[in-house]
């Protein structure tokens, strides 16, 4: 090899130590040396000197070379031990005010602080399995090969294989690809070995060692669906229980007179009055019964919005002329045009407007109406000056209604279409001001 690529010898930090001591001491050693050898001395006391001189300056050498480095193997040991997890060794020395002892002392707390924090660790990771085991939802993490890395006990009884017989096996042969490229947004409707239903999907990533992994969660819906389900049949059927009876038990009451007086003989000399008050009252009930019912399937068959480039403030200004029981205050907002479907946003309008109308005729308050920016949506703001909402457990149940003759869909079919569109409805008493204000909030 060429000499000008050898690599260079490097003098270890011990040697260089040795060397810089020996070059210290050696001055002095010859030197006192010298005088020994030229004075006027025995032999004897000469070799004993120079016996003694040499002993002290290896003694010296040594000494020194060991209270240099055995500080650092000490630095050493401790770091070795800190590297590999065990944080009970702790240096003996470690004190303020000396520039090694800060050291050790420094050390020392790194050692304790290591502890706690494996402490702190071993109990979240302790905490995180017996969370995971605990919960119904069922946990699955993946590696960058879609092979099967973690499952919990909720896992395994909808696999219903344990543990080492799912560990490795690859999404597709657990038949969970379908979950890693599905739509989060819309529930799934699977059969699993363990289990059948709809399932919530959930998936995210995360690192380990540097490489992506993804994390699966499916939640099962079906008990959740089927409790939402069994309450809104209750309540429905509870409004539509309502409506029937009050539609029907005059009806029977009536036709129980009138059948009554037509037994009756001989006749009253007014039966035909009677009956034809009786009858009058049936067709009055038959009729708001039929408006009733055309009002059910109105709410049953709104088709989806055709979203066109609609302007807002014609939408607003064509709602609040149509309302004409009182005139309606217009708050304008910016110039802004979005896509929906100009009807059915006109339609919810129509039916925030009559509702707030309703509420400020009593009071004779103000009806007004504007719109906003706010940020990705529009905001399209309905207030009165009413008495307030009394109420508000029921607002958006079909059917349900306070006032007489009103049909209960207002709220429903405009928060229906609000939804249709991306968007929602709430309705709130105000804030330091009388009534209350309907938001319609739409996607630009």
């Amino acid at each position: 090899m060429n000499e000008r690529h050898k690599p260079r010898r490097r003098v270890s930090h011990e040697d260089r130590l040795t060397w810089l001591t020996i070059g210290a001491v050696a001055p002095a050693a010859l030197v006192a040396l010298c005088l020994l050898w030229f004075g006027e001395y025995s032999a004897k006391v000469q070799w004993t000197l120079t016996l003694v001189i040499g002993g002290f300056a290896f003694g010296y050498i040594v000494s020194l070379r060991e209270h240099a480095i055995r500080p650092w193997q000490t630095v050493t040991n401790l770091l070795a031990a800190l590297r590999e997890g065990d944080y009970s060794i702790r240096a003996r020395g470690a004190r303020e005010n000396d520039a090694l002892g800060e050291a050790l002392l420094e050390v020392n707390e790194l050692g304790e602080t290591l502890r706690l924090q494996r402490l702190g660790a071993f109990e979240a990771t302790a905490l995180l399995r017996t969370i995971m085991a605990e919960i119904d939802v069922a946990v699955f993490t993946f590696d960058p090969e879609r092979k099967l890395r973690l499952v919990n006990r909720a896992g395994e009884n909808l696999l219903k294989k344990p543990i080492d017989k799912l560990l490795g096996r690859t999404a597709r042969e657990l038949r969970l690809d379908v979950c890693l490229e599905a739509n989060e947004d819309a529930p799934l409707t699977l059969a699993f070995p363990g289990a059948t239903g709809r399932w919530g999907v959930r998936r995210s990533m995360f690192r380990e060692h540097g490489l992506p992994n993804e994390l699966l969660v499916l939640t099962d819906l079906s008990r959740t669906l089927r409790e939402e389900e069994r309450i809104a049949w209750q309540r429905l059927v509870r409004v539509l229980g309502h409506e029937l009876n009050n539609s029907l038990a005059p009806i029977k009451s009536v036709a129980g007179s009138l059948e009554n007086l037509l037994r009756r003989d001989p006749l009253p000399t007014d039966w035909h009055e009677d009956a034809r008050s009786g009858l009058n009252v049936i067709a009055t009930r038959a009729d708001a019964l039929s408006r009733f019912m055309e009002a059910y399937a109105r709410l049953a068959r709104l088709p989806p919005p055709l979203k066109e480039q609609m302007d807002i403030g014609e939408v607003v200004n064509r709602a609040a002329n149509l309302e004409t029981r009182l005139p309606v205050q217009r708050q304008g907002g910016p110039q802004i045009s979005i896509r929906a479907d100009a009807g059915q946003v006109e339609q919810a309008l129509i039916n925030l407007l009559y509702n707030a109308a309703e509420a400020s005729l009593p009071t004779r308050g103000a009806v007004t109406i504007g719109w906003k920016e706010a940020g990705e949506s529009v905001e399209i703001f309905v207030r009165d000056e009413g008495e307030g909402i009394m109420n508000p457990t029921n607002l958006f149940v079909p059917f349900f209604t306070t006032k007489p003759g009103g049909s209960g869909i207002g709220l429903a079919l405009s928060r229906q279409i609000a939804e249709a569109h991306g968007g929602t409805l709430t309705l709130a008493n105000r804030v330091g001001a009388p009534g209350a204000e309907a938001l319609l909030r739409l996607p630009k």
